[in-house]
């Protein structure tokens, strides 16, 4: 049971109108992928830690829960966007997403997660204080209450997009078209497109998943790109995962095909980096073989940017290439110059008549869901902090954050924050330590950007991220060989975070 805990209201908000505190050892925001997998790390690794989960929407599962549009699924194989600690048993490596949510709520069922989540209490803000060395996390709650929770330790696993609203560019005449226009991350449940001419505005990972699966009842669906995505196909079902399966316990298979998928990503990844257009060259080659001699592979399929300067798009069974060579789809490469009465006019003159039009034009990026951070009275601005080890934040005591890879599969990293996140706890009990927190203290580091990709969504975000530094432990290498070293086993103790001792919340060792 939550000890009972009253603060001063005062700290975060004018009102006084707020609930007493409940105190917990760590509080968890977010019960999607990284939430659930933090509280399963938590309670095995850290099992006298009392803890919560704080949930803003009414079910679990995250982005899995919140995206409904035909055809979602992921972009990375379930070997290693499953947990470490619990292996993925379906025969398809590329999943859908309801299979995935089901995976989740499984896992949260399984281990009692699922009685740890309070739903409906969205985080606004949080406030730290060096003399208690307790966050005082303020809510909002079902009814619309605020509410305070007081924690040792903070862990977010919010995510880092805007569960409210993606981003939606402004077009020129949009008041004027009389058809429907759909964005995927509010998409209608009974929307009807049966027979109807689509047009779906973007090249990611939602338009790409988008189009084969609304060509089984539309007219015809075109996607229409402002420039191209790099785009390869993959089988959805692994041979060598379902065959491991049947000779080998489920969890030897699942680790062997996990790093398996691991290496063979990093491999690639690598040489992208190394021989640019020679991975290049090789990924039109196969989009060629799919679409033949006479497509235009170079106008519709080959980015102004070099492979994973952005993600990758992944497209399971050749799905888009065969919807493409089956008429039932198209592409066009060109920009919108206005709607119209009944599409799109491009700048090209070319005009789209459309019934729907779907507007797959990115993420919007919110970073900690939002919430305001204050640490010993003073505001903090994350744009000012440098990421530590990808997992904490300069000058920040007692709070972690989960970020996965932007070249691998989110979870990767989740999982090795959640085992470090467990690692210091134990740690700081083992030594009577009651904070911690990373300490900027040399001078020859230097700022850069906290990701090191030219998407839109990155780039609309860079003034709010935090940075990242130009050597470790400040420095996002995006390896998973290399986090595995410095979180799973790497020291605690590496002269750059900075522990307090229980009586004297202010006083560093």
């Amino acid at each position: 049971m939550a000890d009972q805990l009253t603060i001063n209201p005062g700290v975060l908000t004018a009102t006084r109108d707020v609930r007493p505190a409940e105190q917990f050892d760590v509080l968890i925001v977010g019960a999607g992928l990284s939430g659930i997998g933090a509280a399963y790390h938590l309670q095995k690794e850290c099992p006298g830690k009392s803890f919560t989960i704080l949930e803003a929407r009414n079910a679990t599962g995250g982005t899995w829960d919140l995206f409904r549009y035909p055809g979602i699924r992921s972009d990375s194989d379930m070997f290693t966007l499953g947990y470490r600690f619990r292996p993925w048993r379906e025969s398809k490596a590329i999943a859908d997403g309801p299979s995935i949510l089901r995976y989740i709520r499984e896992t949260a069922r399984e281990n009692g997660i699922d009685r740890k989540i309070r739903f409906g209490y969205r985080v606004t803000g949080a406030a730290w204080s060096s003399d208690s060395a307790r966050w005082t996390v303020e809510a909002s709650g079902p009814a619309g209450e605020t509410v305070q929770f007081a924690c040792k330790f903070l862990y977010m696993c919010s995510g880092y997009y805007d569960y409210s609203e993606g981003y939606m560019p402004g077009w020129p005449g949009m008041e004027r078209y009389r058809g429907q226009i759909v964005h995927p991350q509010k998409w209608p449940e009974n929307l009807d497109y049966r027979g109807k001419r689509i047009v779906v505005i973007g090249s990611g990972a939602t338009a790409v998943t988008l189009v084969p699966a609304l060509t089984d009842k539309a007219a015809h669906v075109v996607m229409l790109q402002r420039s191209p995505t790099y785009i390869v196909a993959r089988p959805s079902q692994d041979v060598i995962a379902n065959f491991l399966r049947k000779i080998l316990p489920a969890r030897t298979a699942y680790a062997m095909v996990r790093w398996k998928n691991v290496l063979i990503g990093m491999y690639f990844y690598g040489l992208s980096r190394r021989k640019p257009d020679y991975m290049k060259q090789g990924i039109l080659n196969l989009v060629r073989k799919e679409l033949g001699p006479d497509y235009d592979v170079e106008k519709h399929f080959s980015p102004r940017y070099n492979p994973w300067d952005q993600r990758l798009c992944l497209v399971p069974d050749s799905d888009l290439f065969a919807v493409i060579r089956e008429g039932k789809a198209s592409i066009v490469t060109d920009e919108i110059d206005t709607f119209t009465e009944t599409g799109l006019r491009l700048r090209s003159g070319q005009e789209l008549d459309a019934d729907i039009i779907v507007t797959a034009t990115g993420l919007k990026l919110k970073l900690l869901g939002g919430m305001r951070i204050v640490v010993d009275g003073a505001p903090v601005d994350m744009s000012r902090t440098l990421g530590y080890k990808g997992v904490m934040f300069s000058d920040i005591p007692n709070l972690a954050s989960a970020f996965g890879y932007t070249n691998a599969s989110w979870t990767l990293k989740a999982d090795l924050t959640a085992e470090y996140v467990c690692r210091l706890l134990n740690y700081m009990d083992e030594r009577g330590y009651a904070s911690c927190a990373p300490r900027r203290r040399d001078p020859k580091i230097t700022e850069e950007p906290m990701v090191n990709f030219t998407s839109g969504y990155f780039q609309r975000a860079s003034a709010i991220l935090p940075k990242q530094g130009s050597k470790k432990p400040w420095r996002l290498y995006q390896n998973y060989a290399l986090d595995t070293l410095a979180l799973r086993f790497g020291s605690i103790e590496d002269g750059t975070i900075e522990f307090a001792r229980s009586n004297n919340g202010n006083r560093p060792v």
